[in-house]
């Protein structure tokens, strides 16, 4: 009875059908609701052979071994690309910007329905993959033919201050193909523009990327829209209150021994990875180091000092933003700055404008010129301005190793994909087979 039920094409109409409205309803697009003619025809008239690879009807009622595998294949494809883009993606930490809270070669997934999944800006481009295919170092795996408007659909929460968030890297419009994780706007300021456009042996083509396509990184989030924050001498604070301590923030430390090298095995206990030690004589080290880790060191015989490297206030480092003279920050000195909110309208003068530059002119798409300090926007002087969407700051807890919002500044609500949820597997590069594995770390919650 239960067989014939779960059978009856009335009953697979109905549950299908079903499924794909409340889907509909979440994406609150109801042109979709057209798709129910289709699962109708589908699953009860019959009427078109949407199933094209597949023979209609066959004599005896079974498909031949490759039809059965490549309809497995199909459904596969489109099941996992649904949950991908809708529900999780899987992610990995290719960078030790984050160490020690997450560690190269960690493998997490990251939920999108914790925020809510945005719907594609570039929904035609090739299964499984960011933006480029397969064995190639350059080629694009998707075509702009249709371009969609930003838009996020309901999730089970806001960004909250100290969420780990995957994001797509904000100056990642413009990029340098065979340097495709480093910021074109750092290269320019490093190299010069015409270097680069010029160089294309060594730099690669110069491109654009939609929203969606451009790298993805992992903070932690240090500020929400309305939040102030400052930095001074490496203590942050937010709303002038310190920020809370993680264990796995870790700064730059010098070491210094009494004449005899640290060994190796000892550091391999820290879990200072092989990449992080950095030693300039048998008696001066630099390593990124937890507070745990400094008060582990300080009890080393040989170890006469622990130093942690800072940056003085006032001492201006042009690759942090804005990238200013008016704004002379550092990585350890930076501040008190207000993160934008949607609806907030803030007073532009020539002197705060590089705050706000580029949220106006590139993320807002607006035409932004300035003229004897006077300010244009789309062609009309402005003396204020009204951000259209919510903006973070966005850094890592390897403060000293992280390129993050220090460098170039907010990270616009359409950048965000997800909270990163879980780690799932663990291995370190730094061992050899089943060593590699990091037990302890897998099935984690990320915190």
């Amino acid at each position: 009875m239960i067989k014939e039920a779960l059978s009856n094409k009335w009953f697979k109409f109905i549950v299908v059908g079903a499924l794909y409205t409340l889907w509909v309803i979440w994406m609150g697009n109801f042109w979709w609701l057209v798709g129910l003619a289709v699962i109708f025809d589908i699953y009860v008239t019959e009427k078109v052979h949407w199933a094209f690879w597949k023979k209609k009807n066959p004599p005896d009622g079974k498909q031949t071994k490759f039809v059965e595998w490549v309809d497995a294949i199909i459904f596969a494809v489109i099941a996992a690309t649904f949950i991908r883009m809708f529900f999780i993606e899987a992610y990995t930490i290719p960078t030790s910007s984050m160490e020690k809270s997450l560690l190269v070669g960690d493998y997490l997934f990251v939920s999108k329905v914790a925020y809510g999944p945005k719907t594609p800006n570039t929904p035609l481009s090739f299964p499984f993959v960011h933006n480029t295919l397969p064995l190639t170092r350059t080629k694009k795996s998707y075509v702009e033919w249709i371009k969609r408007p930003y838009r996020r659909m309901k999730g089970f929460g806001r960004i909250k201050n100290n969420d780990i968030v995957v994001f797509h890297f904000p100056e990642g419009d413009t990029v340098a193909l065979y340097l495709q994780n480093q910021s074109y706007y750092q290269l320019v300021r490093s190299y010069g523009r015409q270097r680069i456009w010029d160089d294309p042996n060594n730099f690669g083509k110069v491109v654009a990327r939609p929203v969606d396509k451009r790298e993805n990184y992992i903070k932690r989030c240090i500020g929400i829209p309305g939040d102030e924050i400052q930095m001074i001498k490496g203590e942050l604070t937010v709303n002038k209150k310190p920020v809370e301590h993680f264990k796995g923030v870790q700064h730059n430390y010098i070491v210094t021994t009494n004449g005899t090298s640290i060994n190796p095995k000892a550091l391999d206990r820290l879990n200072i990875a092989n990449a992080d030690r950095t030693a300039f004589s048998a008696e001066r080290y630099i390593f990124p180091l937890t507070e745990e880790n400094v008060e582990e060191l300080k009890k080393f015989s040989n170890i006469t000092s622990v130093e942690k490297i800072l940056k003085d206030p006032g001492e201006h480092d042009e690759s942090v933003f804005p990238s200013d003279d008016n704004f002379k920050w550092n990585v350890d000195n930076f501040g008190p700055l207000t993160i934008p909110e949607k609806g907030q309208t803030v007073t532009l003068t020539a002197e705060n404008l590089p705050l706000y530059e580029r949220i106006i002119d590139v993320y807002e798409n607006n035409d932004l010129k300035t003229e004897n300090n006077i300010i244009y926007i789309n062609g009309e002087k402005s003396s204020s301005y009204t951000f259209k969407m919510d903006y973070y700051w966005m850094m890592g807890d390897n403060r000293h190793n992280s390129a993050d919002s220090r460098f170039w500044g907010f990270v616009p609500e359409d950048h965000i994909v997800g909270k990163a949820s879980f780690i799932w597997l663990s291995l370190d590069k730094d061992k050899t087979l089943l060593s590699k594995i990091r037990l302890g770390r897998m099935f984690r919650s990320i915190n």
